[in-house]
This record gives C-alpha cells, structure tokens and sequence, in this order.
C-alpha cells in the first residue's frame, strides 16, 4: 500500500530566545514531517489535516474533542515490519525470534487483533492486560507475562489459562510461580530478569537496567535463582530476559547488555539447557523533528549481529531470540485531536531584556497526556482545520487542568494568527498516552477512533460525566 509523501519543514535559527537548542523555526509552519506524522497524515487540498483517509473536522464532528485517533494501516504495517525484520535477522543467523508487542503502551480488544495478525507476541504485566488480550481472541500460550509485584491471583489465573511465559522479578516469584503451576497441572516456562548495570542514553524513569531501581535481579544472583527455579519440576527455566530502558535510539546499549547477558548464558549452559534470550527493546520513536529514530530493519541487523558475533566469541550456540519493541509499534500511529480555547501571550525576563511566549490553552492536557508533566517529553503540534500564511509564533500548548504543570507541548511553532476554535493535532501520541490517562479534575477520558479508507470506528468508547457519576457510591 502506497502512502502519500509528505513534506519535510525547512527550517531556520529561532529569533526567539526562548526556544529551547534543538527548536528550529519553520519557514512553513503548516508542514508535517513525515518521521513524526503517521503514515496515512496529509493536508486536503483546502489544508485540512486528513487522517486514514478523514478528514479532522468529520473526526470532530462525530466524536468531538479531545479525540485520540489512531491510523489503522500504519500501526498493523508497523507490526507487520517488526516481525518480518526480527524473523529475517533471526534466521540469517542460524535462529528464530519471537516479537512481543508492549501491552502497556496501548491495549484494546482491537489493536491486539491487529498485531496478533501480524504474527506478534503479547506482553502484558497486569491481570487486567492479560484479560483484555485473552477476550480479544490472543492465545494465552503467545503471552508473556512481566511485573515486580505479581499478584498470587494473577500468577494462577494466568498460569491455569496457560500463559506461554512467566518473566521471574525476583526470587520469591520461583516458589509463587512453581506452586500455582504445580496446583494446575502444568510445567511453566519462565525467564528471570536480569539487571544488566547498562545505563540506557534515556530519561531517569525510563531507564530500567540500573541497580537501584526495582526491576529484577543482579547478575551476581542470576546464577543461584536459576538453581532454585531448575529444582522445581513444574517449573522450566527456558532463560534470561533484560530491558535496558525505554525511547531508545542508539544499538550500543544493547550490544552491552547482550555481552553482559551471554556471559551468563554461556555460564547456565554448563548446568542446564538456556534455550532463549529476550533482549527487550523499548525502541524510540520521533516525537519532533529533532529526533532521529532508527528504522526497525536497522536495529534488527545490528541486534542480531552482535548476538552472533558474541555467541562466536564465546563458542556457544546462537539462542533462540525474543524482542520487545515497544512503542514503536502504535506510538507513530497515534494524533490527538483538541480544540484551542484561550491565547495568552507571556513576557518572559531573559538577560538581553524579555521574550514573549504564547500559551494556547486547549480542552484536554495532562489527563489524557500525562508523558508531558511526567517525564518533561517533547512533542510537535500543528493547526488541523486550516493552513496559513502568517509568520511562525513559538508557543507552548497548555491543558485545562489546575496545575501549572499541565503541559502538553513544551515548545513548538504555530502559525501567529492561531485563534480559539482552531483545531490542534499532537502527533506521535499512541504509547502512553491512552494508557496513563487517567480523571483529574473529573474529566473524562477521551474515545479512541480507527481510521482506515475514510473510515473511522470507535474502539474504546470516552467517558462522559454520567460515566463518572455512576462510579460515585455517594450519589447511590
């Protein structure tokens, strides 16, 4: 399927003095980048964003805003590209690999139909995950199952269901794991998570291989866990599993992490058979124009090439092979719609005298994108209902929410005639966003729509006040 090309912004040095290095002042500030915008973004011939072949005013009409949209055709070709690239590489060297999508970037019943299709695995790290994906039609036996703090129902509803593989956190989980399988009948598969001490080039919370962190075991207690998991025979340790962070681009902090984990692996092998190394993943993805994310074909030579050149090294067969992708599936795919309602300009005091900043205030804001105020993320904007002519003004789009942290994009450029009742689309949003939303304020949580051949579906219904109300006991 052929997608339409989109036009990359020029850019040029930003006059105003508040705009952070990376930010460049577009010549055009209606232009969409096509490494941010999803696959199937376009403008109409009256410059209308169109989305999946809808047009955004047909989007707002129907559904209003906010509005999570995803695009259909992007987030299964994704899918579909992450397998056929690991499986490829997999082979290339001598192995298979098994591609897991992260259920805690964004689950419903329909986007896990849709990358189950594809032919991916899926990781999930609740009960509630694993219910969604089951009631979906995933095979319990293509589920991976993650979390530092399982619960003993979750270990035994999973594991009765016949969950394909249970990831050990840690070492009270070999005994919880080993009773419910033995209580069920069944022999488990399970993987231990490791720190590997590999510090991911990421935000602090998104960097999950560190020591002090809560995440897994320590490489110097891998090998007496391991121990203990072979001593119990309904359990089958099938072998380590490591994730060094999360929006990584770069390959050279997996290349560390798989030698730190080989090295163990190869030690295992000298006790028993270690038939599997899950390497994680936690892709990134562009959320600006200033990032430079890696296609997945790239990152799946170079992953497999440094696991065949370490296994080489140390005379060990190559092992079978597990991913974890992780945002990179749906997070391109995903445009948050909303409606601009107030426009204030800021003087900020700088040291050459003062700058001005424009807030534009919108109808969502940290309830339905949280990565914002949580992590300081960056994300591009653009007016959808219309282009125009006027001169870039750099703003900083704020929610509607009462925290002066409410943020939803630190600084991007807008045309300067941006007015209330313009339209916003945020790109980039699919990971995280939904999946963090939550009610501050009682707001409720926005629908999520499909897009696809000019057509748009709900797949996760909004809430509506109503929705809340029902939810209050007192009001019983």
């Amino acid at each position: 399927m052929s997608f339409p090309v989109l036009q990359t912004p020029e850019v040029r040095v930003s006059p105003n003095p508040l705009a952070p290095a990376w930010l460049h002042e577009p010549t055009d500030a209606d232009a969409l980048d096509p490494a941010v915008w999803s696959a199937t973004a376009q403008r109409s011939s009256d410059g209308e964003l169109v989305l999946g072949g809808v047009t955004v005013s047909d989007l707002v009409a129907s559904y209003g805003t906010p509005l999570y949209v995803l695009d259909e055709d992007d987030a299964r070709a994704r899918a579909v590209e992450a397998v056929r690239s690991f499986e490829r590489e997999a082979a290339r060297i001598g192995t298979t690999a098994t591609v897991y999508y992260a259920a805690k970037a964004f689950l419903s019943a329909e986007v896990a139909r849709w990358v189950a299709e594809a032919g991916m695995a899926v990781d999930v790290c609740t009960g509630g995950e694993f219910a969604v994906a089951r009631a979906a039609g995933v095979d319990p036996a293509r589920m991976g199952f993650h979390g530092n703090n399982k619960s003993l129902a979750e270990i035994d509803r999973t594991v009765e269901a016949g969950i394909g593989t249970v990831v050990l956190d840690n070492a009270a989980e070999v005994g919880r794991v080993a009773a419910a399988a033995e209580r069920h009948g069944r022999v488990q598969r399970v993987r231990l998570r490791v720190n590997s001490g590999v510090h991911a080039s990421t935000h602090e919370y998104l960097a999950t291989a560190r020591e002090d962190q809560k995440f897994g075991v320590p490489l110097s207690e891998t090998a007496d866990i391991v121990d203990s998991i072979r001593r119990q025979p309904s359990l089958e340790f099938v072998g380590l599993h490591s994730h060094i962070g999360s929006q990584i681009f770069g390959s050279d902090g997996f290349a560390e992490a798989a030698r730190r984990l080989l090295a163990v692996h190869a030690d295992l092998l000298a006790s028993g058979p270690v038939p599997e190394l899950n390497l994680g993943g936690g892709f990134g993805i562009a959320y600006t124009s200033a990032d430079d994310a890696r296609p997945l074909d790239d990152l799946a030579v170079a992953l497999a090439d440094i696991v065949q050149a370490e296994c080489l090294r140390l005379g060990v067969d190559v092992p079978l092979l597990a991913v974890e992708p992780g945002r990179v599936i749906v997070g391109p795919a995903g445009t948050t719609l909303y409606e601009v309602g107030t426009i204030k300009d800021v003087s900020v005091a700088i040291d050459e005298g003062s700058a001005v900043r424009r807030y534009v205030s919108v109808d969502g804001g940290m309830s339905d994108n949280a990565r914002t105020a949580l992590y300081a993320a960056d994300y591009s904007v653009r007016i959808a209902n219309r282009t125009s002519s006027a001169p870039p003004a750099l703003v900083r789009v704020a929610g509607k929410h009462c925290e002066s942290g409410d943020l939803v994009v630190l600084a991007d450029y807008l045309p300067g005639d941006v007015v209330p009742g313009d339209l916003l689309a945020v790109p980039a949003t699919g990971a995280y966003c939904h999946s963090l939303a939550s009610n501050y304020n009682h707001v409720g949580r926005p629908p999520v729509v499909a897009v696809r051949d000019g057509r748009a579906r709900v797949i996760v219904r909004g809430e509506s006040e109503a929705d809340l109300l029902a939810r209050d006991a007192g009001l019983d």
